[in-house]
């Protein structure tokens, strides 16, 4: 048990999510008390399939939907809140940018409304995305760099990331930010994100597939070092006030290409299959990546794992989760 969080009430939206699965899990280990927004029943999330969703209160509905907001941070009485919910697929967001503008955008709105009017002022940690900093002419992205996205994933995180401000500085709200890059790891239902699909296909003995020309180069994050950032900074936020406003980045600092993580998981998992390089995304960002140096020296955070470790324990994962029947058919 950590004192600290030690039957704390935390509202976490997004919980059956990679992130917010991780989270949860991290959130019971350390003795708190958790309450889950919970949208739509996710087969194969890690949330069930670890049996945390029967640890955990559950909140069900749609972050945009403002009384039920309001009423579940009232009636559960809650201290903090991690709001890690989003439409978080680049793809769907090019082809369905309403949806994503709705989740992103107006989800993170009211989230932070109710929170201003439920009476509790809890602190908030809302999750952001390097996605928001947009396509920069300097590398790597320091917190103080512009937020602006150009398509719609990275615009409606570049809007939450405002708003997110905004409620702190307009409100004096104990509200602070993170801005992580690419979260992998065990739990990823996606298939059509780079580490899932390719460890997917590799087990499949299938060529994993690139849909880029493999020359994107971003940060890529793992998501139990994500969920322990989550809870230092909510924790450092709770003690110290003069963080509120804030924006913090997250990360390993490394930049590695698609086709490089790609390779690196193809020798990880001992395969001699090629990878299919597609190039038919579009409106990505070619070059990303954070310095984690303010993380560093104002919250004494560090990351944990190096990205073979981490890779390890994502293969093992899938390699666990594809080995049953009936996950088989989730994984289709």
């Amino acid at each position: 048990m950590d004192v600290f969080w030690q039957d704390r009430r935390v509202f976490v939206t997004g919980c059956t999510g990679l992130v917010g699965a991780w989270t949860v899990r991290a959130l019971l280990e350390r003795g708190a008390h958790v309450v889950g927004l919970v949208r739509d029943q996710v087969s194969g999330s890690e949330l069930g399939r670890g049996g945390l969703l029967d640890r955990i209160d559950v909140v069900r509905g749609s972050l945009e939907d403002s009384v039920l907001m309001e009423r579940a941070l009232a009636e559960y009485e809650i201290q903090t809140v991690l709001h890690l919910a989003a439409q978080t697929i680049v793809g769907i967001a090019n082809r369905s940018p309403l949806s994503t503008f709705e989740s992103n955008i107006k989800g993170t709105w009211c989230l932070l409304e109710a929170a201003r009017r439920c009476g509790y002022n809890p602190h908030v940690v809302v999750a952001s995305s390097d996605k928001a900093y947009g396509e920069q002419a300097q590398l790597p992205y320091t917190e103080d760099a512009p937020l602006q996205g150009r398509h719609p994933y990275d615009a409606s995180k570049s809007c939450t990331d405002i708003l997110a401000l905004t409620y702190a500085h307009t409100y004096k709200m104990p509200v602070a930010v993170t801005r992580c890059g690419n979260f992998y790891g065990g739990g990823d239902l996606n298939w059509n994100r780079l580490v899932p699909g390719t460890v997917r296909s590799i087990l499949r003995n299938q060529r994993p597939v690139l849909r880029s020309d493999g020359t994107l180069i971003r940060d890529y994050f793992y998501v139990k070092d994500g969920a322990a950032a989550y809870l230092h900074l909510a924790q450092c936020l709770a003690t110290r006030p003069e963080l509120g406003g804030e924006a913090f980045n997250f990360s390993n600092e490394l930049q590695v290409t698609a086709l490089a993580m790609v390779q690196r998981i193809l020798r990880l998992m001992k395969s001699p299959l090629e990878p299919d390089i597609r190039a038919e995304a579009t409106n990505e960002i070619p070059h990303q990546y954070l310095t984690a140096e303010k993380a560093r020296r104002l919250l004494g955070w560090s990351p944990s794992f190096d990205l073979d470790a981490a890779l390890g324990e994502t293969i093992a994962w899938y390699t666990d989760f594809l080995s049953s029947p009936a996950r088989q058919r989730r994984a289709a």
